[in-house]
């Protein structure tokens, strides 16, 4: 799908509605760290202004952008968060709610944190308490518009997800504002992989953000594993590389 078509794609669902939120979440296969997602609120007003109409065509799937790209885009969204041309809001779920929940169930709770910092559903009377990961969307964080949304999220669709929505396998190659909350997501949860590097050395998680590369699954049976790595996703890989008894060592390392 050509960048040029997602902002003609999104013209398309945001016909009967005044406003689409486009959700994405990275982070669903790594060994470590939070799963994050993210929700981008745009209006037909959005769409068919001049930032749009010249340089949407730069926006893509976060993980066909290069690092620096992806951060040009942001503080692009920003200055346009600010000027209140779109709504944008990171969520995420922690390790311990990942082992809590699964995977899966982890997901949905980020998504539903990132929607409810900018369309909270009646049904949630309670707001999360979490600061927002990034201060420059904070006040945007508690928008609540009055205007009817269509939301429309990546992958496959949310069974028993609070907020009725569209899927779409590969939105973030077909959808502009799925697009952005995908480059949102991504760099926010690089950005607290890079600080997690620092706070538990030895692991390479500013390089790799906690994907299971070659250096990370060696770190990993070299070091044991650490307070932000997911038991689940670490247990085969212990169990075929490492010994009971070094198992046993490395569970007493806790």
């Amino acid at each position: 799908m050509k960048r040029r078509q997602l902002r003609g794609f999104d013209l398309k669902q945001i016909n009967g509605v005044t406003s689409l939120i486009g959700v994405d979440e990275v982070g669903r296969g790594a060994f470590a760290g939070p799963v994050v997602a993210a929700a981008v609120l745009v209006t037909r007003e959005f769409l068919e202004s001049r930032w749009a109409l010249a340089k949407s065509g730069r926006v893509n799937d976060s993980k066909l952008l290069s690092p620096e790209q992806r951060e040009e885009l942001w503080l692009e969204f920003e200055q346009l968060a600010a000027q209140g041309q779109i709504h944008a809001n990171p969520g995420r779920a922690s390790v311990e709610e990942i082992e809590q929940l699964n995977i899966l169930g982890a997901t949905k709770l980020a998504m539903r944190r990132a929607l409810e910092g900018i369309y909270p559903p009646e049904a949630f009377e309670q707001k999360r308490d979490e600061p927002d990961l990034f201060s420059s969307f904070e006040e945007r964080a508690t928008f609540q518009p009055t205007v009817s949304a269509r939301v429309i999220v990546d992958g496959l669709a949310l069974r028993g997800f609070p907020y009725p929505h569209t899927a779409f396998v590969n939105g973030d190659a077909r959808s502009l504002c799925i697009a952005m909350a995908s480059i949102v997501a991504k760099v926010a949860r690089d950005r607290i992989m890079t600080d997690l590097d620092a706070k538990f050395p030895g692991y390479g998680f500013a390089r790799h953000k906690g994907y299971g590369t070659e250096e990370h699954r060696d770190a990993v049976l070299r070091l044991g594993r650490c307070a932000q790595h997911r038991d689940v996703f670490l247990r085969k890989l212990l169990a075929v590389r490492v010994d009971p008894a070094q198992m046993d060592f490395l569970a007493a390392q806790e």
